[in-house]
This record gives structure tokens, sequence and C-alpha cells, in this order.
């Protein structure tokens, strides 16, 4: 049963909007606390129910896509770890706009900080010189503003975990110029 926040329960029944990643998924949405995963069991050591117990974290697009579109291939991991967390996940505006491309739907991504699912708790102007160093470092990644955003957002608040599905790029990048940045990853 999902944990509710200021009364509201995150469940976002909707119809979705957004493009199936496999040939013959279906476009449909059930409420999010039908769907999840039996006998599920990550690929790494960490008790994902156990630490966000105990940590907050920072998501990016892939979470919120794999949350919002049923037919998406990490669901039902993106699902169990949301009915998880009792407080906003931080983020940023440019994964929130990311993640309102890839649904194709824009309200949806709204209704992720309406409904206290993530809170938006990063000002790009307030940061430019760092990203913009960010950039310089990672220009053969061709890294996108959301991830230079999410690196600097991992330095600001270092207890928190970067949930995502970018595994390729996460490994690499890092913060404070040679810390690997904490990940909280879908099962293999």
């Amino acid at each position: 049963m999902a944990k509710r926040h200021r009364g509201k329960s995150r469940c976002i029944a909707r119809q979705d909007h957004s493009r199936p990643i496999r040939k013959g998924a279906s476009r449909g949405r059930t409420p999010v606390s039908s769907a999840g995963r039996q006998n599920f069991r990550p690929s790494q050591s960490v008790d994902s129910k156990r630490f966000f117990e105990e940590v907050k974290a920072i998501v990016d697009t892939g979470f919120l896509v794999a949350f919002g579109n049923r037919s998406d291939y990490h669901h039902a991991w993106a699902v169990q770890l949301a009915q998880q967390v009792s407080e906003p996940l931080l983020t940023c505006e440019a994964v929130l706009a990311e993640t309102a491309f890839h649904l194709g739907d824009t309200s949806l991504a709204l209704d992720f900080v309406r409904t206290g699912l993530v809170q938006p708790a990063f000002t790009l102007a307030d940061h430019l010189s760092r990203i913009t160093e960010l950039a310089t470092k990672y220009r053969e990644r061709q890294p996108d503003l959301a991830d230079l955003c999410l690196i600097r957002m991992s330095e600001l608040h270092p207890k928190h975990a970067i949930v995502t599905t970018d595994i390729k790029d996460f490994r690499v990048y890092r913060r404070n110029r040679r810390e690997a940045i904490p990940l909280i990853l879908p099962p293999r």
C-alpha cells in the first residue's frame, strides 16, 4: 500500500499519452498502487526500503518516466521505490522538462510536483559557474543540462543518492571533482 503524503495518495490514475517502450505494449494506465513486481531483488546490496527510510534522494528523468509510464521496462521498480518514500524526492526543472517530453504529457510531470512525489530544489542561475565547469569537464560525453544539474545537486546534498536508470553516464560522473556519486539503480 502506498504511503500518503500530505493526506493525498501518490497514485496518479490518468490516461497515459507517452510512447510505449516495446512493440505491442499497452498505452493504458492503471493506478500506481496496483503495480509491483513480486520477489524483486536489486542488483546491488542496497536495501532500498531501508535506504529510503533513512536518506532522501535526488531523482533523474528515467525514474520519473518509468513511474509515469506503465509500459516502461522499469515501471515496477519505480513504483516500488515511490511507495517507500515519505518525503518528496528532490529534482530540478530540467529533469521535469525532459520527463514531460518523454511522457508526452506536461500535466503528468506537473502532477508529480503537485502530489508531492518530487520537489524542484535547484536554481540554475545560482550555480551557473559550476554547471559551466562541469559541462567543460564532461564535454566528450555530451551531458544534457539535467545531468549537470543533478551532479551539482549531489554536491549540494551529499547525503542524497541519485535515483536513475542512466547507469552508463552516472558511473562516470563525479561530484566535488573526484568523489563517486551514490546511485540507486534498477535491477539488471
